[in-house]
């Protein structure tokens, strides 16, 4: 029997997710609200990881999926179908942040490949707001020193 050459293994999300109450509301707290067509997600820069100010392991996603999204059979599929999403563009997440989706209704009845574009388009758009935001551009930077 062979084992699969390591390019061909899956990559998995299993140490870049979010899990603790504590981290999600730290990213809520310091993150910014974006809507999407279904879904609506934030981007928060993420904290030094210990005592020792040692940088974060790597960029994390957290998904989340409340009641009101139907029961627990449709909003543990919503999260299959977004961790699938996810898991197939990993490269694309945005290094030194936090990123939390919260998918609507909508995701369970739609399209597995407009989904993925749609998750595509949302790691696009935050990878570029997490670039402008490391270089001092943002809407939460200091304001530029007045010009004389």
């Amino acid at each position: 029997m062979t084992t699969p050459s390591k390019t061909a293994q899956r990559q998995s999300l299993a140490g870049m997710r979010l899990r603790k109450h504590s981290e999600f509301q730290r990213a809520y707290a310091a993150g910014r609200k974006r809507q999407s067509a279904s879904m609506s997600w934030f981007l928060a820069p993420q904290m030094a990881a210990g005592r020792d100010g040692a940088p974060p392991a790597g960029p994390r996603v957290g998904l989340t999926a409340g009641k009101v999204l139907g029961k627990a059979h449709e909003r543990n599929r919503i999260k299959r179908r977004m961790r699938e999403a996810l898991r197939r563009h990993l490269d694309l997440l945005p290094p030194g942040c936090d990123l939390i989706l919260h998918p609507r209704r909508a995701v369970l009845t739609l399209e597995f490949p407009k989904l993925e574009t749609e998750v595509v388009r949302i790691l696009q758009q935050a990878k570029g707001d997490a670039a402008r935001n490391a270089g001092g551009i943002g809407p939460r930077s200091a304001p530029p020193a007045a010009r004389l």
